[in-house]
């Protein structure tokens, strides 16, 4: 935010590449969604499903139990849909404020304290524009929690067996994607490289 001219391309650049990501996800959210319901509408008014293919359904084979299945997938995908594009949301705002020029912004609230232009300067700060990437972040990663939801969800439609199964696997795949043991490093060679430039100044 303070040079512009290095890195605010770059950073145009990689939350226009997120948006894009946002919006790939919110866009198959509703299609979803829309296949979804078009199931539900079909499946109600043809009076009752296929007869071999209910042989591969394991426990309540009711249309009762389909459509609360069905409902609930499409809570999922609608869920999904509504955090994405709150992700799209605040990373167009912050693709926004991240090519204010903070440094003059703050040269001219100093000049004008007594105006109302003060208040916006404790605003306008990269640590702002930080907490507008990471709430985008924070939805996007939720948007696709709710992806990754859907799955066993799906699998429900076959039986609790299946969705069981999915559970499980869910859970240990969600672990490995979620639990590090790099960060720590990645710090420790961060301060390690801080020292060194701080002893080469020092020299």
């Amino acid at each position: 935010m303070e040079d512009v001219s290095k890195n605010g391309v770059l950073s145009v650049q990689t939350l226009r590449n997120n948006i894009m990501a946002s919006t790939l996800l919110a866009s198959t959210a509703i299609m979803l969604s829309s296949l979804i319901a078009v199931l539900m509408s079909s499946r109600g008014s043809g009076g009752g499903g296929d007869r071999s293919a209910g042989e591969f359904v394991f426990g309540d084979r009711s249309e009762l139990a389909f459509s609360i299945k069905f409902f609930c997938i499409l809570v999922c995908f609608l869920v999904s849909f509504l955090f994405n594009v709150q992700s799209i949301r605040y990373y167009s705002h912050a693709s926004i404020l991240i090519n204010v020029p903070c440094k003059k912004m703050n040269l001219h609230d100093i000049q004008n304290q007594n105006h109302h232009h003060h208040d916006l300067s404790r605003h306008l700060t990269a640590e702002y524009v930080g907490r507008t990437v990471n709430k985008g972040s924070y939805f996007w990663s939720l948007g696709l929690r709710a992806f990754y939801f859907s799955f066993p969800l799906f699998l429900w439609i076959f039986g609790p067996i299946p969705m069981f199964l999915s559970c499980t696997v869910l859970v240990f795949l969600l672990y490995f994607l979620d639990v590090t043991f790099d960060f720590g490093w990645v710090s420790s060679s961060t301060s390690d490289d801080h020292d060194e430039d701080e002893e080469n100044n020092a020299v």
